[in-house]
């Protein structure tokens, strides 16, 4: 095993055998593997969006094989997905890439300020279904935090005593945050600082824009000098709030947007030492092979080629 990766594992040092091995797994997987560099692909889109907005735009994504296919050929880190794709996919590519079982998500059928997500799938499916981690959502900042953050400790719990990796996705919202402040600099951090406490292996958050939403942090920002123009120094803030870069951060793709603005906001993660990125909509929202192309050059940008 690569010295990175063995760096990365000792970062873990509380958790058993079985666990260190399912990341490295996911470290070791596909193009970047070895590199301590992730890129992962989520497919929760549908539940979270609806089918005509998520699959329409590529058909072929309707069929939930295509996106098991997808992340294989595309040499990616490890797939994503709520119960009822990777059910209808684990026994056909079985071993062929690690799996992730998302297990909250919520539909947008209401609009709740405050929405909470419902728990859809278990630690006893991600283990029948061989998976190396669950997934789980964390809304910090809205009302709704605390039911969550008590789920998801309870479900870490199971995932770390059976050997799981435990990936959170952390995205702030709810009625006290703006929504240009869902990915202030400030709450960005503070996002990733929240899903380290809560025990996560990997977590996830949205890359940070130039803005600070709270006035505390603002003039302590000030005081100190801390540089928020580029998204590369928004970054290395963001790394340095998840244990001074001692756990895996990686960050989402967002909505759809062009392929050079995609590229430029990976090399932006990439210079700032972002572990990776988690890219859904941007990829198997395209064709099949321009999606192969995108993501051949967000893993040579992580590989320095680029």
């Amino acid at each position: 095993m690569k010295r990175r990766i063995r760096e990365i594992l000792s970062w873990y040092g509380s958790d058993n055998p079985g666990t260190l091995t399912n990341l490295a797994r996911i470290l070791n997987q596909g193009k970047l593997g070895g590199s301590g560099k992730l890129v992962i692909l989520p497919v929760d889109q549908g539940v979270e969006h609806g089918p005509a907005r998520t699959f329409i735009p590529n058909p072929a994504g309707f069929d939930p094989r295509y996106h098991f296919e997808l992340a294989i050929d595309a040499g990616l880190s490890a797939y994503a997905a709520p119960l009822g794709f990777l059910e209808a996919g684990a026994g056909d590519y079985a071993g062929d890439i690690p799996l992730i079982l998302k297990l909250n998500n919520r539909e947008n059928l209401s609009s709740d300020a405050d929405p909470l997500q419902a728990v859809t799938g278990s630690v006893e499916a991600a283990l029948r279904l061989g998976c190396a981690a669950i997934g789980y959502t964390v809304y910090p900042g809205s009302l709704q935090r605390v039911s969550m953050y008590e789920k998801l400790q309870a479900l870490t719990e199971e995932a770390k005593r059976h050997g799981l990796v435990v990936v959170v996705w952390s995205y702030p919202r709810g009625r006290d945050i703006s929504k240009d402040g869902e990915t202030a600099l400030d709450v960005s951090a503070y996002a990733a600082q929240i899903a380290a406490q809560l025990g996560a292996h990997i977590l996830k958050v949205k890359p940070p824009g130039d803005f600070v939403e709270q006035d505390e942090a603002r003039k302590t920002y000030e005081d100190a000098g801390q540089q928020t123009d580029t998204l590369a120094k928004r970054i290395e803030h963001v790394i340095h709030s998840a244990f001074d870069g001692r756990r895996v951060t990686i960050f989402s793709g967002g909505a759809a947007k062009g392929t050079e603005q995609v590229l430029e906001e990976i090399r932006g993660i990439r210079d700032g030492g972002g572990f990776g990125s988690i890219m859904g909509r941007n990829a198997f929202q395209r064709e099949r092979s321009e999606a192969l192309e995108l993501l051949d050059s967000v893993i040579k940008i992580y590989q320095g080629k680029l």
